[in-house]
């Protein structure tokens, strides 16, 4: 590994003890489980597991976790140590957001705008920590005249298993800090299907932070799972991905992989 970064690590070897003391500014309750700062439960039902840069474990037993909590109904959400470190007020505000801590907006009372890619990439970089990623169409949720949500979609695609069948991937959709919008994904993925009538939207889910729950509840279907990945860290902690499957003795990270969810119209 670059020995810049792992200058780096050393000087952040307290990472998980900085989660924690965020954790309490927040005001997020937790508890640990047997006192270690590896497995930090938010509620009965929510599990935070810290992941080292290096760590020993593989992408197949992280899932293996995670299978064993889902059927305990417990989620699983798998923080990084770079992701941390790159991060960490949107990992708050994500967490935030799962606890219930939010200001809820209902969707009717919002209102779908065509927004432009300047204000969608800034929002998204702000917002969702991924950030910003190429795509075609880019939709706005406004509450009282201030951006609240965005979502971007691909450009239509002709499918060859049915004739003049075409399908669009919802890429991105993100809800602004502090702010959950109930039935804001719905109304977006509706207005963009009345504006340019695609036969269904398909959209992954990050298995490091989601079972795709929410998609589920709209009716999407998982229909294929895709393989773990591995990345390669620079000397900002940005993940570059690997080709090859690098082993945890070069200390780099991975993620558990994602799902595919497909919504019929």
């Amino acid at each position: 590994m670059d020995r810049d970064i792992k200058s780096q690590i050393v000087q952040h070897v307290n990472w998980r003890e900085d989660v924690l003391s965020e954790l309490v500014k927040s005001c997020i309750d937790f508890h640990l489980e047997n006192n270690s700062t590896s497995r930090i439960f938010l509620t009965k039902s929510i599990v935070i597991i810290l992941l080292d840069i290096g760590t020993d474990f593989l992408p197949e037993n992280l899932i293996q976790i995670q299978k064993e909590n889902q059927l305990k109904n417990i989620k699983t959400i798998y923080l990084w140590e770079d992701v941390w470190l790159t991060k960490p007020i949107l990992v708050i505000s994500r967490l935030r957001s799962l606890c219930g801590m939010n200001i809820r907006v209902h969707g009717r009372k919002t209102k779908v705008v065509k927004i432009i890619k300047p204000l969608a990439d800034l929002f998204l970089d702000e917002n969702h920590l991924q950030g910003a990623v190429s795509s075609r169409y880019k939709l706005g949720l406004f509450f009282k005249d201030e951006l609240i949500a965005v979502a971007t979609f691909s450009a239509l695609r002709k499918m060859n298993h049915t004739e003049n069948y075409k399908s669009v991937e919802l890429i991105r959709f993100v809800v602004k800090m502090g702010y959950s919008v109930i039935g804001g994904l719905s109304k977006l993925i509706k207005a963009f299907y009345l504006s340019f009538g695609p036969n269904d939207v398909m959209t992954y889910a990050d298995r490091d932070w989601s079972v795709g729950e929410g998609y589920l509840k709209l009716g999407f279907e998982c229909t294929s799972i895709l393989e773990p990945h591995y990345f390669l860290l620079d000397k900002n902690f940005s993940r570059q991905l690997s080709r090859i499957v690098i082993t945890q003795e070069e200390n780099t990270v991975f993620n558990t992989g994602s799902l595919k969810f497909v919504l019929k119209f």
